[in-house]
């Protein structure tokens, strides 16, 4: 007995060793509890089960903070089951690292250096300096941030619903939106409120910080200390600005005259919806225009858009702004014969071109592959398996009405794809790959004909 509880202590000290492991498996055990919760049919306005596959699919889209579901929540979920999906969500979003540490820290107890670890794989930081006082503000800021999200909400919500559930779907859609989830409990997002800006605009404000990192927020309220930006912050906030804005200006092109989306709506709320979906696409699954009307280029540029998803160190997923924005700017200094990509006077390193170039390979063969099982196993058409697909990967949680008509092998496959897209490809091969020491050994270069 004392032989098999020194192995396990070992196999605790190793995987402690394991930061990318550790989140791996976090995530897992997170999903795996929240499946057997959602499982129960006391959850249920029904009072019965709906199924083990269908509870670890929603435990999966929730703790993955990625919001495709293949039940109304607000129609099959009692109040129980709604708050395990919320309490998912928050996990999820924040971090399981986040929440372990939090308690400790109100306690006023040390961080350790395991756990610092850990943190800094979860936040993907490349530093150890400053990452509890990070930590400490992640967390203050987004109690501050949501709660500013509910009473703004709740103006809007009680004099609709009446005070106790005004206030709960306020809470529940502000978490939501933070985490950029995309579940609510309203019945049909944010469809019904699509005239309203103070909703649209809060839901959308919601997402758009937290989705920038909180590395971002923080660095733009000490601005007036530090006066300027790290390069970081400033190539997140051009390319997020780049994003929303074209996203919503070909939204706005192609759906205005399509009748099943914008064409009925006034030029204002054509134009406001159009924002709220450029937004939304990055990485929450909300809606104010109904989806699965859409014309087969706006889902096409949707897709584009859930891709490259939200900011690295946020509750977004995806392949990242700035993942994305250093291969535009590498492929732009490439055309022109540069050596290296210059950005606000300063230039990128190769590390990070390499970086953001395996990203992006791992995110379109990931895609590419789930995409091409789905067309084998699902009766679906192709750009609707393709949204999905890529909806699942970027956690962003829109469909275009398929989810619930997946076939038991789709849901596993869709939801191994929100695990993977919010653990990170790479962290997933950082996980397996860990005790694989890298060659010491340096061969001749080779001369390869590229192009």
């Amino acid at each position: 007995m004392k032989n098999f509880l020194n192995k396990v202590s070992e196999k605790i000290d190793q995987l402690k060793m394991n930061p990318p492991l550790v989140l791996v498996i976090g995530f897992a055990l997170l999903i795996l509890c929240g499946g057997l919760l959602l499982n129960l049919s006391v959850v249920t306005k029904s009072g019965q089960s709906i199924g083990f596959i269908n509870a670890l699919f929603t435990a999966g889209s929730a703790s993955c903070v990625t919001g495709l579901v293949v039940v109304n929540t607000a129609n099959y979920w009692n109040l129980a089951g709604q708050i395990i999906i919320l309490i998912l969500i928050q996990i999820g979003g924040l971090g399981i690292m986040t929440l372990a540490t939090m308690f400790p820290l109100i306690l006023g107890k040390r961080i350790g250096l395991q756990s610092r670890q850990i943190l800094k794989e979860q936040m993907n930081i490349d530093t150890f300096s400053g990452i509890v006082r990070l930590l400490k503000y992640l967390i203050k800021f987004t109690f501050i941030a949501e709660g500013i999200g509910v009473v703004l909400l709740a103006t809007r919500f009680i004099p609709a619903f009446g005070w106790l559930k005004g206030i709960w779907y306020s809470v529940f859609q502000s978490i939501s939106a933070f985490c950029n989830a995309g579940f609510d409990n309203l019945g049909d997002s944010i469809l019904p409120w699509r005239h309203d800006p103070l909703v649209n605009f809060t839901i959308m404000g919601l997402v758009v910080i937290g989705g920038l990192g909180f590395i971002v927020t923080q660095e733009l309220l000490r601005k007036r200390k530090n006066k300027t930006l790290s390069l970081h912050s400033k190539l997140v906030l051009t390319i997020t600005g780049l994003l929303i804005f074209f996203g919503a200006l070909f939204f706005f092109i192609l759906e205005s005259s399509n009748p099943e989306t914008l064409a009925t709506e006034s030029i204002p709320t054509q134009i406001g919806q159009s924002f709220f979906q450029s937004v939304i696409a990055r990485t929450a699954g909300f809606y104010s225009a109904p989806i699965s009307g859409l014309r087969d280029a706006s889902a096409f540029l949707l897709i584009l858009l859930m891709f490259v998803g939200g900011s690295p160190g946020s509750t977004a997923g995806g392949l990242k702004t700035t993942t994305f924005g250093v291969l535009v700017l590498s492929t732009i200094s490439t055309i022109k014969g540069e050596n290296e990509p210059v950005v606000f006077n300063k230039h990128i390193g190769l590390k990070n071109i390499r970086k953001a170039l395996a990203l992006v390979v791992v995110g379109l063969l990931l895609v590419i592959s789930v995409s091409f099982l789905l067309t084998v196993t699902e009766d679906a058409k192709f750009i609707d398996l393709l949204f999905e697909t890529v909806s699942a990967y970027g956690t962003v949680g829109l469909s275009k009405g398929i989810t619930q008509d997946l076939t038991s092998f789709g849901k596993i496959i869709i939801m191994l794809t929100m695990y993977a897209g919010r653990v990170g490809p790479l962290t997933l091969g950082f996980a397996i790959s860990n005790r694989m020491r890298p060659s010491k050994l340096r061969y001749p270069e080779a001369n390869v004909l590229i192009g």
